[in-house]
């Protein structure tokens, strides 16, 4: 089966052709960065308008690169949210109209769902069940996977996600937008034992997070120490990231235990961070448990994940309706 993936949740506009929520044929994103870099954050207004722009070139590009034709598809599948609803609708109006255009079914995705499988495009994806931790910068859950759509979450954040975080004291330290690549290799180059910031563990048996916390700290050393900012800037990085990337991971091994799993899953967005990829394979390795987590082009928002999440919600015959409309947030 031939899937034409489109995601459009955020600031990429994006495409994918997968066969049999596996094959990995194509995926194309283009995106937005350059554009709301200045503004130090994502203006939904602009992205919106950017969407218009690129979903068709994105999607004709997606089928050239498979070798396909738009005639050869079996299915669309398209992110119905969470996210930016005006962003949302730009690629979901577009793969309805699409799809009842060619008399082919589509159907509607759950972002977060094609975050967690994304992992099985990967050549070694995990067998059921495990946990798995979502990390991105909107969202930062824990859930317990026992099969492709039987997910069921353990914990999440409380205020903010791992990567607004990121985002957030990039922001305040004046490294601008987005925050996480630029604070990772800065905290490479620093010492996260000469600024260590307190732990957000909230209650160690439990599985929610918050990093509004460390955020504020980082914003108030900053308001009362502005002149030593530009010496200590490395550190302060490290120092921050090696608080949130401790606490993901070990939140992350908690639930691997409380659930009695032996493979443990980390995808989104954060899920790019070389420090977390390094303590999570660190911590699986010590415990016994097998750690997956998918190459860096399929961490970020992508089509490939929505195309494969879409294969197995039409294997359960889930099909979208045309007066089926998008939303802003959900639980999944």
């Amino acid at each position: 089966m031939l899937i034409l993936g489109i995601e459009s949740s955020c600031d990429e506009t994006a495409a994918a052709v997968v066969e049999d929520g596996r094959r990995l044929l194509s995926s194309v994103v283009a995106s937005q960065v350059d554009i709301h870099h200045r503004f130090g954050g994502v203006v939904p207004e602009l992205a919106s308008r950017k969407h218009i722009e690129a979903v068709s070139p994105v999607v004709q590009e997606a089928l050239a690169t498979a070798g396909i034709t738009r005639e050869a598809l079996d299915a669309v599948a398209v992110t119905q949210g969470p996210g930016l609803v005006g962003s949302l609708l730009v690629g979901y109006s577009f793969a309805k109209a699409l799809a009842f255009g060619l008399d082919i079914p589509w159907v509607g995705v759950n972002h977060l769902e094609g975050h967690i499988l994304s992992v099985f495009l990967e050549d070694d994806p995990p067998p059921f069940p495990f946990c798995a931790l979502l990390a991105s910068g909107g969202h930062t859950a824990i859930y317990h996977v026992t099969g492709y759509t039987a997910i069921e979450r353990m914990g999440q954040t409380r205020d903010d996600a791992a990567g607004e975080a990121y985002d957030k004291v990039a922001k305040v330290l004046g490294l601008g937008y987005p925050g996480g690549k630029v604070i990772d290799d800065l905290a490479h180059q620093g010492d996260p034992s000469r600024i260590p910031f307190k732990r957000p563990f909230l209650d160690r048996n439990g599985f929610d997070f918050s990093f509004s916390g460390i955020k504020s700290a980082v914003h108030r050393m900053v308001q009362k120490q502005p002149e030593e900012m530009t010496s200590r800037m490395k550190d302060v990085a490290a120092g921050f990231q090696e608080a949130v990337v401790e606490v993901l991971t070990f939140k992350l091994m908690h639930a691997v235990r409380e659930k009695n799993c032996r493979h443990a899953v980390v995808a989104g967005g954060v899920a790019a961070n070389r420090r977390l990829r390094e303590s999570v394979r660190q911590a699986g390795r010590e415990q016994g448990v097998a750690v997956h987590i998918p190459g860096l082009e399929l961490c970020g928002d992508n089509a490939a994940m929505i195309a494969a999440a879409g294969y197995h919600y039409l294997q359960e015959g889930r099909r979208g309706k045309l007066d089926d409309d998008v939303y802003s947030r959900v639980p999944l």
